[in-house]
């Protein structure tokens, strides 16, 4: 199949571009500038440039690759400061809106039919109830304003993918990516903080998370491009846990002393309201329709065997 993938060059992109490359697809990696037509060439794909954010160079990227299938793995998140949550997500949530708006444009335009589009199902889901949530679950229907940006950013994208009935709108709801290019990568801001007990334990510790393997995450996505149906599916690991579980067995693979804990008060004011919902209250998913209509199964089952990898 021809396919588009939007994002070619970020942490997914660099997973997901040689594996559809090696199962024989003819890849097409929309790029911003003509700097990074190298790097698109070197995973594997035909380079088409275009800015997200302007429909017409959109259109006529999308017209050029003509493919069956796009798929959108715009992001632009680096490093996410708790305390200012709202300004960490402000470039992604404009590209999951006028991104999303632009590259559906476009596919319909040119007749694609199929279009698979990252989400995030690691800190969306409804905070209230049982700890594991299913696609079935509600996204957050009362964030807290730091959040509520992010939250109807995903929505806008997730209700404009799956309502286009012109083509199969598939979302993927990611759980925490780490590994490889992500932000708990081997040397990374947030697990040298780890190392340097400066990623205490807020509260209880009791936010459940779900995490997932970037190389996992690419598997699955290039499994939906090429079996998934309309819907939604949470592409996570077989073991979402709490804070309070996963931070201290983190720290002793990098060799740190156990995590500090600070009461919810102290943890608002280091790391805002944000911080303590992620730490307190965040629910996990379930992967278990994934594994089910996929055929996709993570490598990396847990994260207790990922991050012995992956730190």
């Amino acid at each position: 199949m021809r396919v588009l993938v939007a994002g070619a060059t970020g942490a997914m992109g660099k997973e997901l571009v040689p594996r559809l490359v090696d199962a024989g697809h003819e890849v097409f990696a929309m790029i911003r500038s003509e700097s990074n037509k190298a790097r698109a060439a070197q995973l594997g794909a035909v380079p088409v440039i275009a800015d997200a954010l302007d429909r017409a160079q959109v259109e006529a990227a999308v017209r050029q690759a003509a493919p069956e299938v796009v798929v959108h793995q715009l992001t632009a998140i680096g490093h996410v400061d708790t305390r200012h949550f709202d300004r960490s997500f402000a470039a992604t949530n404009r590209l999951r809106v006028e991104g999303t708006d632009n590259l559906l444009a476009a596919a319909r335009a040119t007749g694609v039919r199929r279009f698979v589009a990252q989400s995030n199902g690691a800190f969306t889901y409804t905070r209230t109830g049982g700890p594991v949530k299913t696609e079935q679950d509600p996204l957050d229907r009362a964030p807290i304003s730091q959040m509520a940006p992010m939250i109807a950013a995903v929505e806008h994208l997730e209700k404009a993918v799956l309502g286009a009935a012109w083509t199969e709108g598939i979302v993927l709801r990611y759980g925490a990516f780490y590994g490889p290019g992500t932000s708990m990568a081997p040397g990374s801001e947030q697990l040298e903080m780890i190392r340097k007990r400066k990623f205490p334990i807020v509260g209880d510790g009791g936010g459940v998370w779900s995490f997932v393997h970037i190389a996992d995450a690419a598997e699955a996505t290039a499994a939906a491009v090429e079996n998934g149906g309309r819907g939604v599916y949470n592409i996570v690991d077989d073991d979402p846990a709490p804070v309070a579980e996963w931070l201290p067995e983190l720290a002793a693979m990098l060799g740190a002393k156990k995590p500090m804990r600070v009461p919810r008060f102290i943890g608002r004011l280091a790391a805002g309201q944000a911080g303590v919902v992620l730490m307190t209250e965040l629910r996990g998913a379930s992967n278990a329709k994934a594994k089910h209509e996929l055929g996709w199964h993570p490598a990396h089952r847990t994260w207790r065997q990922g991050f012995q990898v992956a730190p």
